[in-house]
């Protein structure tokens, strides 16, 4: 097991790039501070170094918001984002320090998609990011790694991505959603295809209760189509 000293070494940090990144980005970013002890706490209970990018969002930030907080990228938590990577993805993708997860959460969006590194639970591309979307309960494969799922974040087409999902007003009622709830609607997306999403009904639940009701009643983590 390496110490947090060794885990991060400064002249090695991924962080000096991504914040690079984060300043050209085209997308608009919030870098959310991030709690000293919160993030040593996740980065060496992950055992994951800084010269990784995961690590270096881990230890550097609470979290990254895109798009006006539509898209939340896991940090290790903060008031703004109450969710450290690790302590969101504990008793999801393992039940103990040490398994090897079966995948990662390594973001959410605001209408109940997720974004996970595939460990071997998703589909066949190891280490690619899958996104579960809202409007088919399905896990698709984006064929990203991570970085190339932050690069995407930072300067991809958030609109065109989430096409017909956006409603009237929408930055004003994510502006006030906090990093531990997300909005559902009725009917909801998987079940009407062709109702306007500003003649849907919106609420907002907690994400634990969510993801919950998601993937707890059957295991849909089986059902995962490639879109590559």
């Amino acid at each position: 097991m390496q110490t947090l000293e060794q885990l991060t070494d400064a002249s090695k940090s991924a962080w000096v790039t991504i914040s690079q990144w984060i300043e050209r980005a085209r997308n608009h970013c919030e870098v959310i501070k991030k709690d000293q002890s919160s993030s040593e706490r996740e980065l060496f209970t992950m055992q994951m170094p800084t010269s990784s990018p995961m690590g270096a969002v881990i230890y550097e930030t609470g979290g990254i918001l895109i798009h006006h907080g539509w898209l939340r990228i896991l940090g290790s938590g903060s008031f703004k984002l109450p969710r450290g990577l690790m302590d969101w993805n504990f008793s999801k993708s393992f039940n103990q320090s040490g398994d090897k997860p079966k995948y990662l959460l390594v973001a959410d969006d605001v209408i109940g998609g997720y974004f996970a590194l595939n460990g071997g639970s998703l589909g066949s591309n190891l280490g690619k990011i899958y996104y579960f979307s809202p409007k088919d309960l399905t896990w698709h494969d984006l064929n990203f790694t991570y970085t190339d799922f932050l690069a995407w974040a930072l300067n991809g087409d958030i609109e065109a991505f989430y096409q017909n999902l956006f409603w009237q007003n929408w930055q004003e009622d994510v502006k006030q959603l906090d990093g531990n709830h997300m909005i559902v609607f009725t009917p909801e997306l998987s079940e009407d295809k062709t109702t306007d999403i500003n003649q849907r009904e919106r609420r907002e639940v907690n994400i634990e209760t969510h993801y919950n009701a998601s993937f707890t009643e059957q295991d849909k983590f089986a059902q995962a189509y490639s879109v590559a």
